[in-house]
């Protein structure tokens, strides 16, 4: 890896209009005052580094369910899925991996399946690291069917500053592990609903990287994982 590609990183094609965006405030700042506009070139740069989208190394071995978006796993639970789901009304293992605005938004599948079901819920905007947020919040969610029957929940949730779910897949679509089906804008949430008897192999504040990271496998006996910050 040169030096130059460990920063400059693709873009997501959703980034281009808004780097547009920034790149032209910037240039009427510098005509109000250079101060204005050095602050301009630092949004501009940070709204690239928003968007970036660089290749990850998925773990391809059978079975091995990955984080679905960079960030920090903020809660691991049992809860009931949404209804919109159609997975039923028993609780599942749920975990949340919060995205903060420094993290890649681009989303993940979590396994290999074909998406059954999407569905899309309109809602409020609340910050994204509450648990309320899974409910009330604006969402997007895909139901991937596995090969061997089972289902996997991946739900999108906008956040507080997001105010723009992006699902760049339909229903039908056959997704490979690590395979890119969406982003958020500009902060928010991914839960994951593992299937009955699968236990997550990360810890509540354990940080993931979309596409990379181990959150669960399906042929493992393990016990769910702690984690201790040291």
């Amino acid at each position: 890896m040169s030096m130059l590609s460990t920063f400059i990183k693709p873009m997501h094609r959703e980034g281009y209009r808004f780097v547009a965006i920034f790149a032209a405030v910037t240039l009427v700042l510098f005509w109000i005052a250079d101060p204005l506009g050095w602050i301009g070139v630092g949004l501009t740069v940070w709204c690239y580094y928003f968007f970036r989208d660089p290749p990850r190394v998925t773990p391809t071995r059978e079975g091995l369910i990955v984080s679905p978006a960079d960030g920090i796993v903020q809660m691991i639970g049992r809860y009931a899925p949404p209804e919109e789901l159609g997975l039923g009304s028993e609780p599942m293992t749920r975990v949340a991996v919060f995205m903060n605005v420094f993290n890649c938004h681009v989303n993940r599948a979590p396994i290999a399946g074909r998406v059954e079901k999407i569905a899309y819920r309109p809602g409020k905007f609340l910050n994204a690291s509450l648990d309320k947020a899974s409910v009330d919040n604006e969402r997007n969610g895909l139901t991937i069917r596995m090969d061997d029957g089972r289902a996997i929940g991946v739900v999108q949730i906008a956040g507080l500053v997001a105010r723009r779910i992006v699902c760049e897949v339909a229903e039908g679509k056959a997704l490979l592990t690590g395979e890119r089906f969406g982003m958020i804008r500009f902060g928010s949430r991914l839960d994951v609903y593992l299937p009955e008897g699968v236990e997550p192999l990360v810890a509540v504040g354990q940080s993931t990287i979309a596409g990379e990271t181990v959150l669960a496998d399906l042929g493992s006996t393990e016990a769910a994982r702690l984690g201790a910050t040291r």
